[in-house]
């Protein structure tokens, strides 16, 4: 196994944990912050922009390559409508069942087993999308 994966691994694990520690593995969390009764999640959200954003636009000034290998690649910033309509569905989708994909998987390392269902949708939307509108 590379030493790329171990951190990747070990990256998704900070993350899911994060994710189920700030609440956002709890859907009945996560809808009431949509309907704004529960701001708290705020601060896991704003942190964590505030991290990528750092991540993504300092990181690569002060370092000539990744520490793991490969190359640093310009962004390119493109909004069309296929952008649009797509964070539209998963806005209403978030709203509906109170999972995004991160989420989900961080509920389900709680037991939350009724997530599968989100989960399921989500991979019947990508396929959808894949199968049909690319």
């Amino acid at each position: 196994m590379k030493l790329k994966h171990v951190f990747v691994f070990i990256g998704g694990l900070f993350f899911g944990f994060g994710l189920a520690f700030g609440g956002m593995s709890k859907q009945e969390i996560v809808l009431s912050f949509l309907q704004l009764k529960d701001l708290g999640l705020l601060l896991l959200l704003g942190g964590s922009a505030l991290v990528t954003a750092i991540t993504i636009n300092l990181i690569p000034k002060l370092l000539k390559k990744p520490i793991l290998g490969g190359e640093f690649k310009k962004r390119t910033r493109t909004l069309t409508k296929r952008t649009v309509i797509g964070a539209i569905i998963f806005g209403v989708g978030w709203g509906i069942s109170g999972l995004c994909p991160g989420s989900a998987m961080a509920s389900l390392g709680i037991g939350n087993l009724p997530s599968l269902i989100g989960i399921a949708g989500m991979f019947v939307g990508a396929y959808i999308m894949g199968r049909f509108f690319t």
